[in-house]
């Protein structure tokens, strides 16, 4: 087959990125390792590039500057491109995320798929903020020229089918594939006692507040306690920076308990992880969320959300916990229910490992994907 990914963020070697960037990461490898030919297309940055990544044709364009009307240039690139492609390579299967389809013309022999990475109705449903109208038109317009979709949790399933319709339309859940060779079982000697460790962006949604702000409850039981967070910093609408604002707003005792180590390459998070009594992500919102289940792999002790996804991902204490992402009060109740169960880390990494092996493992996740696709080529 010919996959055609609709995305700007498949990642370069040693830069951070997001979770999509690491989910093509993931699977893109794993489909060239089966003999499947990939192209990903994006538009982003100031200059084109078309390079061949690991196997992975990757091609990008130089975003529009014109006014008003750069976004309609910037999808009739991408459409440009995907007629040639299509007549030089015929791609079986165009896939993007919830908005990519909105203005592209449909073509003969492609079936196009939206992954559901969380759209924008979605976050604004979770994160409890206004509905933009010119947002919310796009994606129900790309919805309708779906064929099929594919929820990469329940919960993002269940939540986006409130405001957008599938129309009737093949939709099935398929887990990210999760790099356990990347994510190795790591070495308990090199556990820094009691130390957290945060990996994400520096945001509000991300729960890094609360969290903060459950430092010193936790530090009162577990006084060697210390968080680590890695990850980019978050600008306020105004420009401020979000680390500045929690630093101005935390606890002293939480900021002298926290060290912001600021964005790091993905490839360095299992060094991180490795190191961590206890992993800890209390996002409030998800589609899924890949931290959690990377760290599980390393067979460590993860605290996730009980909101969203979490209960897929953990069972509260048997592989890990989950607590109430809004409430400091709850997560610090939680790390130190974790805490006082030192003894017990070591069966519930393992068990964490395995729950993700049986959930995320990337073979098994790319046969259920080819499966998908291969029934849906087959539908005229």
């Amino acid at each position: 087959m010919h996959i055609c990914f609709l995305s700007q963020e498949f990642p370069r070697k040693g830069a951070s990125h997001g979770g999509i960037g690491t989910f093509l990461a993931t699977f893109t490898r794993s489909l060239i390792n089966r003999g499947h030919q990939v192209t990903v297309v994006g538009v982003t940055g100031s200059k084109f590039e078309d390079q061949v990544m690991d196997g992975v044709r990757v091609v990008n364009f130089p975003g529009s500057k014109a006014q008003l009307i750069a976004w309609w240039r910037n999808y009739q690139r991408v459409d440009d491109f995907l007629t040639t492609l299509h007549k030089e390579h015929p791609i079986d299967i165009v896939e993007g995320s919830e908005l990519t389809l909105a203005f592209l013309n449909k073509k003969k022999g492609i079936k196009y798929v939206i992954r559901l990475h969380g759209g924008h109705h979605f976050f604004a449903e979770g994160e409890k903020r206004k509905v933009n109208k010119w947002k919310a038109y796009q994606e129900k317009k790309s919805f309708s020229k779906a064929d099929a979709f594919i929820a990469v949790s329940n919960y993002v399933k269940t939540h986006t089918e409130k405001f957008l319709s599938y129309h009737s339309r093949p939709i099935e859940v398929i887990n990210y594939p999760i790099n356990l060779d990347k994510f190795y079982p790591s070495n308990p000697k090199k556990v820094k006692p009691f130390r957290l460790v945060f990996a994400g962006t520096v945001c509000e949604k991300k729960g890094i507040r609360q969290l903060m702000q459950a430092i010193p409850s936790i530090a009162s039981d577990f006084p060697d306690v210390h968080l680590e967070v890695f990850g980019r910093d978050w600008m306020f609408p105004n420009g401020k920076s979000y680390i500045e604002f929690l630093r101005e707003t935390m606890p002293k005792l939480a900021l002298e308990k926290t060290t912001f180590h600021g964005p790091v390459a993905h490839d360095e998070l299992p060094g991180h992880y490795e190191q961590a009594a206890i992993c800890i992500f209390p996002s409030h919102m998800e589609t899924q969320g890949l931290v959690a289940p990377e760290a599980m792999s390393m067979e460590k002790v993860v605290v996730f959300s009980k909101t969203g996804p979490g209960p897929e991902t953990i069972s509260h204490g048997v592989d890990g916990w989950l607590c109430d992402p809004h409430s400091p009060e709850d997560i610090s109740k939680t790390v130190r229910e974790a805490f006082s169960k030192l003894d017990e880390f070591e069966k519930i990494g393992k068990a964490a490992r395995k729950k993700v092996i049986s959930k995320f493992e990337t073979e098994m996740v790319t046969d259920k994907n080819l499966a998908f696709y291969q029934k849906l080529i087959a539908k005229k």
